[in-house]
Parts: structure tokens; C-alpha cells; sequence
């Protein structure tokens, strides 16, 4: 005779009921400063326009959290290819990240000092198909892996890159474990 488990109303063959997990769905973690800003893509018969940033005299506006534009760059990554994990410290170097083509898995991790959010890690996965920004800030460590077409992400910083001296300080691809870049078989 199989035993049902009192919560399911639908009866399976033990062998399944063993096996049965269900997911969960908690929050997202928040890391301190950290902001998000969605993208219209405005689609017609002909294509596409999508504004990125609208300038003013105070940096770009219209968007959760303030940023002066130094450099704007464009990175095309290989099907794949994973990109993991830089970190801004020599000097301030905030970052707003946008996709516009292809997927990437992007990770963020809170490295700063006296950060209340110090450890946290954050998986976000951006698509050109829904172009969001993320706003990066100094000390947080990121870095991403492409999706299967590669991706084509856009990024505005704040400080000017310097070839003679990098503010691009680099961790270990693993440094938060193997299996943050793991393909998820769910």
C-alpha cells in the first residue's frame, strides 16, 4: 500500500514521493546601493528604438541613482565565455551595466568594508530581448558568463580607464565557488 503525504492531494507511487522537492521562492538579496532601472524597447514593423541615457548637466538623468559619465564602452563576449570577477578599488569607478543583445549571467558580489551587505551575492540574468541597467558601485565585485548566442553589453562608468594604471582589480573565476557558474539542469 503507498503512503500519501498528508500535504498532496494528489496520490504518486513512492518512488516519486521520496524524491518529490518543491521549489522556493524567496527574495531576491539586495545588495547596498545596487539599483536596477528597466529599459523600453520600443518595437515596430521596422525595428526597434530604445533610448540608453538621457544626459543633463548633472549626469544622466531619470534614473534611481546618480551618475556622471566618463566613458562609455561596449564588450562583445564569445558564446560562453565567462568574464568573472573584477572589483574597482584604486579609485571610485561606479558602473551602470545594459545588455542590448544576447544573454549574460551576471553575478555581484558585496566586497566593501563595513558594507551591511558584506558577502552578499546576487545572480541576475539580462537579456537585448528586455534591456535592463544595473547600477554597479565600487567595491562590489562582478563579472558574467555569455549565454549560448555570446552577448553584447554596453556599460557607462564614471572614471576614465587608465591602460598605464588599471582600476581593474581581479579575483579568482571561483573565488565564490564552482558552482556559481554551473548550469542550472533544474
Amino acid at each position: 500500500m503507498t503512503q500519501q503525504n498528508s500535504t498532496h492531494k494528489i496520490e504518486l507511487a513512492p518512488e516519486y514521493t521520496d524524491i518529490l522537492k518543491f521549489e522556493a521562492y524567496p527574495a531576491a538579496p539586495q545588495i547596498e546601493g545596487v539599483w536596477f532601472h528597466a529599459l523600453k524597447k520600443n518595437r515596430s514593423e521596422n525595428g526597434a528604438f530604445m533610448e540608453y541615457l538621457r544626459l543633463g548637466e548633472d549626469g544622466v538623468q531619470g534614473l534611481p541613482g546618480q551618475l556622471t559619465p566618463r566613458q562609455i564602452s561596449v564588450s562583445w563576449a564569445a558564446p560562453k565565455r565567462i568574464n568573472a570577477f573584477h572589483i574597482h578599488v584604486k579609485q571610485e569607478q561606479n558602473e551602470i551595466w545594459c545588455v542590448v543583445g544576447g544573454q549574460l549571467m551576471i553575478w555581484l558580489v558585496d566586497c566593501r568594508a563595513g558594507s551591511a551587505t558584506l558577502g552578499v551575492k546576487r545572480k541576475l540574468v539580462f537579456s537585448g530581448e528586455q534591456p535592463m541597467m544595473v547600477y554597479i558601485p565600487s567595491g562590489v565585485a562582478h563579472g558574467y558568463q555569455a549565454g549560448e548566442a555570446g552577448a553584447t553589453l554596453i556599460y557607462t562608468m564614471d572614471a576614465q580607464f587608465d591602460i598605464s594604471d588599471p582600476n581593474e582589480g581581479r579575483l579568482p573565476w571561483n573565488q565564490f565557488g564552482d558552482d556559481l557558474w554551473a548550469e542550472d539542469m533544474g
